[in-house]
């Protein structure tokens, strides 16, 4: 980078650090609320189109969609990440009167290239659904079209919000109000028995959701920003000069295609099953793997609040504050999503059942089994993405997320033949592998931390207890009926609950609590 840096700070472990990890842990707060409901209500978008249409029909759609959220991470150009990394930068730097200039950077180009994607996938929608193995998704297609400008810009608005600590935004449009839309139109679509009407059902919200996140964006940068130009000096040194477009695609581009590698690692598995095994086969696969989603939006309620954190830290090189809160962030992971993925390993036939009787056999919970597992693999090595991306290291990013996906391609030809659905979860599963990884020994060898800790050993073995242990022996006792789910999560629940507030303070949980409820923070030497 160009730019220079303040005089490094490194009090991260002492009380700035436990205060950045607290603000942190509220931010975070928020947005798992807002991620339950989200999670909720994107599984019922995918059991309204599985039960109020044919399972060919549902097939289509998903394949659709699937080419079209590849595009919208296109059409991104990495600017989520790079809004995030260079506004919370020059937030610590003292230089944040320099948003609109990096709204402009970022958000002219995106327009333009989305808009040029979506003129290209209605002229292109033909070619692109037999490529796909479907011709029947080019009438969705080309309506999908029509919305992508909006789905593109949205999320690097919601970006530019969350790197000013404003994390209602993301809660209130992307993760309840956009997908409750979604759900409401898609039952309308169904219940007049109109499937053309499902493609603009299922993407219509991202319209409103667009306006919205940009006029929020409007008030928080008029509410944020000072109304003079920065000093040329500052008691640290030198006020860094303004990002230059340069500098910040230089830093956006490798992630954006990165950004495409993630969703064609999350959406490819749909498209090669439907084109080897048809759009039933589809449908099956893209049921198994939507527990992916509720564990992706508790995921997202961690990394959306620390992301910002991280960039500020790493800016003044507080590498023992971003340490600290790497290794919390991990056990917040664990304890907010292993719970879930255990209870879909014991009740896998039972889950599946949500989505219609075409669903429950053995290849979707084979598939629902695989993507729980991989996904708890995933949440326990952390968010080295995020930290790598963070630290500015785009380019391994993009390596990391490149051989990723090279890793599912080539495992998805072997296995889906013989395997169908569960084959491409399988390959899905080793993507995850490699892109979590990778990240793992890089940042161990550039920055020195590594996400194990006291904390994670803590929140690990309550999840397991509480729901391993426990679901398994109601499931041995009454089988994986909806009785024995039930008091699985409520023994399960209630012991973890009492487990997770004991050691609220081992897992810097304490920040939830008003200050004066607090218990002293304990030695870090201790914690890790």
């Amino acid at each position: 980078m160009a730019t220079e840096s303040p005089t490094p700070t490194r009090g991260g472990e002492g009380r700035d650090g436990a205060e950045a990890v607290a603000r942190t842990a509220r931010g975070g707060a928020l947005n798992m609320a807002a991620a339950v409901a989200g999670a909720g209500l994107n599984l019922a978008l995918v059991v309204a189109v599985a039960r109020g249409f044919s399972q060919e029909t549902a097939g289509l759609l998903f394949a659709a969609t699937s080419v079209f959220l590849i595009a919208s991470a296109v059409a991104q150009l990495g600017t989520a990440n790079g809004l995030v990394y260079f506004l919370a930068r020059t937030r610590a730097m003292g230089t944040a009167g320099r948003t609109r200039h990096l709204l402009r950077t970022a958000l002219v180009p995106v327009v333009a290239a989305s808009v040029a994607l979506a003129a290209a996938m209605a002229v292109f929608a033909e070619p692109v659904a037999e490529l796909a193995g479907e011709p029947g998704a080019a009438v969705y297609l080309g309506l999908l079209a029509a919305f992508l400008p909006f789905a593109a810009v949205v999320e690097a608005l919601l970006a530019a919000t969350r790197a000013h600590h404003d994390m209602a935004a993301t809660a209130a449009v992307e993760k309840v109000g956009r997908p409750l839309g979604q759900v409401l139109l898609v039952l309308g679509a169904a219940a007049a028995g109109s499937a053309g009407l499902l493609a603009v059902a299922w993407a219509g919200p991202y319209l409103p959701a667009a306006v919205v996140a940009a006029l929020w964006l409007r008030r928080v940068v008029r509410t944020a920003a000072p109304p003079a130009a920065p000093p040329a000096t500052s008691p640290e040194g030198p006020t860094p000069a303004p990002v230059a477009p340069r500098e910040f695609w230089g830093f956006a581009l490798p992630r954006s295609v990165a950004q495409v590698a993630q969703i064609g690692n999350q959406r490819a598995g749909i498209v090669l099953v439907a084109a080897v095994q048809g759009a039933a086969s589809a449908a099956v696969f893209t049921a198994g793997t939507r527990l992916l989603v509720a564990g992706q939006f508790a995921t997202q309620a961690v990394q959306f609040a620390a992301g910002p954190r991280l960039a500020e830290m790493l800016a003044v090189d507080d590498r023992a504050g971003t340490a600290r809160l790497y290794r919390s962030a991990t056990a917040w992971l664990i304890c907010l999503t292993w719970p879930l993925f255990l209870l879909a390993v014991v009740y896998a036939p039972l889950v599946m059942e949500l989505f219609g009787p075409g669903y429950a056999g053995a290849a979707g919970t084979g598939v629902l089994v695989v993507v729980a597992v991989a996904q708890m693999a995933s949440a326990s090595l952390g968010m080295g993405d995020l930290l790598l991306t963070m630290a500015g290291r785009t380019g391994w990013n993009l390596a990391n997320n490149l051989l990723s996906l090279a890793a599912n391609l080539v495992l998805c030809a072997v296995l889906i033949p013989p395997l169908g659905a569960v084959g491409a979860a399988l390959a899905w599963a080793a993507a995850i592998g490699v892109r979590n990884l990778l990240p793992l020994v890089q940042l161990h060898r550039m920055v020195g931390v590594h996400p194990f800790s006291v904390r994670w050993a803590a929140a690990a073995g309550a999840a397991l207890v509480w729901f391993g242990a426990v679901p398994a022996v109601c499931a041995a006792a009454l089988g994986t009926t909806g009785a024995s789910l039930v008091l699985a999560m409520v023994v399960g629940g209630s012991g973890w609950t009492a487990t997770v507030w004991r050691m609220r303070t081992v897992l810097d949980l304490d920040g939830l609590l008003p200050k004066r409820l607090r218990r002293p923070t304990p030695d870090p030497a201790t914690t890790g």
